[in-house]
Formats: C-alpha cells, structure tokens, sequence
C-alpha cells in the first residue's frame, strides 16, 4: 500500500449527502478482485449519459458535462470534498479501488459510513471529518471547483491548511495514522512478524509433530 504522509491539491467538490457505494462503483462493473481498472467506472451513472457496461469503450460515451468530475477545473484532483454519511450502502470495498483508481486519496465529508470508513484506511485512502459549518465554508471558498484553489492535508501534523494558511485541525486513531504513514495494509502489518511466525511454527513442529505429518 502507498503510504500517505502530505498531500497538496485542487478539490473536488460532491455537494451530495448520503452517497452511497452503488453510486461510487455499479455493480455491474464489480468483475474483478484486482482493486484496479475501476476507475474509468466511478461514479458512472453520473459522470455519462448513456447507461455503461463492462468492455464499452469509454470514448464511445457521452459525458455528463455538468458532473463534478466532468469539469475542466476538477480533473486530476485528489482531495474529494463531500457531504454526510459518504459511501453508505452495501459494504463493497470496490468503492474505495474505484475511488483510489482514479486518483482521490483524501475525502473530505462531515461523516462516513462505518464501513466504508474503515475500507478507507486499508486501501491508502485518508477519511477526514470536519465539522458541517467547517465544510460549509470549504463548499463556498472552493465553489464549483476552482483549479487555483488547494488545500494541503497533512496526516503527521492531523492538520488541512487552508490557501490562506490557516489550519484545521481533524483526529484520526493513532494505530491507523502509523498504518497509513507506513503504507501498511493487514497483509504488510502480519508479515512484519514474520521471523516470529516461522520461529512459533518451528517450535510447535518440535514439541507437537504429529500435527504435521511429513
């Protein structure tokens, strides 16, 4: 998993409450395990016109132009800046590789799902929760996307500075901050162990052998 320490950019901003997982990924396009290539997908029914299916070519579709992700201003930007309750719904961890597919490494949202909350930190995504009024003025300073416009989230600090510099401050659960800042996923965290898992096996092998028979 990358590891994520500091992050300047221009936002991206989903003025929608309740954005659920369907939205994010449809299901339509969940045929991999691969946690890549769900990027082109992401937010589909919003960012086309034209219903999609797995294998249509993307440039045969016809953008929405008035989707976020649509606008000249947004494109590449990392930091996505959005309403309550994002990524409720089904628990599919797709959302979030569709999500980091296609570039966004911070959401910015008053508050999330549980679920999808935590699929956030084991796929290098920072979550942060900011109060509504916090967000309100984020929604109205960056307006419909303005490409001058970037804040800087910095996970050491637990600090989003703002262009004219001030700071706000968000928390985040201290084991999740060293996983993150580390680029540990489960998987990596486990291995770190490792010699101490072969020395425990070689141990047991010695003392209880006819649990494994040659």
């Amino acid at each position: 998993m990358q590891p994520f320490t500091a992050l300047t950019s221009h936002v991206a901003p989903l003025d929608r409450a309740d954005v659920d997982t369907d939205a994010l990924i449809p299901k339509q396009f969940m045929k991999s395990i691969a946690r890549t290539g769900f990027g082109d997908n992401l937010f589909d029914a919003w960012r086309y016109r034209d219903p999609g299916y797995p294998g249509k070519p993307q440039s045969a579709r016809e953008p929405e132009p008035d989707f976020v992700l649509n606008r000249p201003s947004c494109r590449g930007a990392q930091i996505l800046l959005a309403r309550d309750n994002f990524g409720c719904g089904s628990s599919r961890e797709h959302a979030l590789w569709a999500l980091a597919d296609y570039g966004f490494r911070v959401i910015v949202a008053p508050s999330f799902a549980d679920i999808f909350f935590n699929n956030c930190f084991k796929n290098g995504v920072l979550p942060v929760v900011l109060p509504t009024p916090q967000i309100d003025r984020l929604f109205a300073d960056v307006g419909d996307g303005r490409e001058d416009y970037r804040l800087t989230v910095d996970l050491a600090e637990q600090t989003l500075r703002l262009p004219d510099g001030e700071r706000l401050g968000f928390e985040v659960d201290a084991y999740r901050k060293h996983c993150l800042l580390h680029g540990l996923d489960d998987i990596a965290l486990t291995l770190q162990q490792a010699d101490d898992i072969r020395a425990y096996e070689q141990r047991r092998c010695t003392l209880e052998p006819w649990l494994f028979p040659a």
